[in-house]
């Protein structure tokens, strides 16, 4: 894992500017680029659909730094991955259903920033009812799945809107680089 391929997926709006998830994909690249060989994107920028192609078939490790928009992530990050994760290149036929993925030799993360609160996940009695955070992200994990990624474990903050606090959220980002990362 010496490539990663760090992407902003945040989508501007004049309520919800990205600057948490700037800060969150800053430190990223910031702890990464220390160790590791990063290439980045900002999903609202302007990019290269062939050059995006280039940085993922690069990578060993993609992590995809997006806010929860509506359960899912935004509509501009999903409109990168309908454009960048082309038939042919991510992934072929195959007899078995998501069994064609032509990247299995690679990992992802999701970096995440939610408005729900953390107790909201794996508790019977809230609008998750018991699933976890990734049980309630598990459409995100079939897409890449579904190209022959796994999954490392996934870095979330919670309730965002009512308790933004950047310094627990770097001491959190910092504790999951070194589970994750060993480092």
């Amino acid at each position: 894992m010496n490539k990663i391929l760090l992407i902003n997926g945040h989508e501007y709006f004049p309520k919800s500017k990205g600057e948490l998830n700037k800060a969150i994909f800053d430190e990223w690249n910031e702890v990464l680029s220390s160790e590791y060989e990063v290439k980045t994107t900002i999903v609202d920028d302007e990019y290269d659909v062939e050059q995006e192609i280039e940085k993922w078939q690069w990578a060993d490790v993609v992590i995809m730094q997006t806010p929860i928009y509506w359960f899912s992530i935004p509509g501009n990050f999903k409109k990168y991955i309908d454009r960048v994760y082309m038939d042919k290149i991510f992934f072929i036929g195959s007899d078995r259903y998501g069994q064609g993925g032509m990247f299995t030799d690679k990992k992802y993360m999701f970096s995440l920033t939610w408005n729900a609160p953390e107790a909201a996940f794996g508790n019977e009695q809230s609008f998750f009812e018991g699933r976890d955070l990734d049980q309630a992200i598990d459409h995100l994990h079939k897409m890449n799945q579904y190209i022959g990624m796994r999954p490392l474990p996934t870095y979330s903050i919670h309730n965002v809107m009512k308790e933004t606090n950047m310094a627990h959220y770097k001491t959190k980002l910092h504790d999951h680089y070194r589970e994750v990362f060993g480092k």
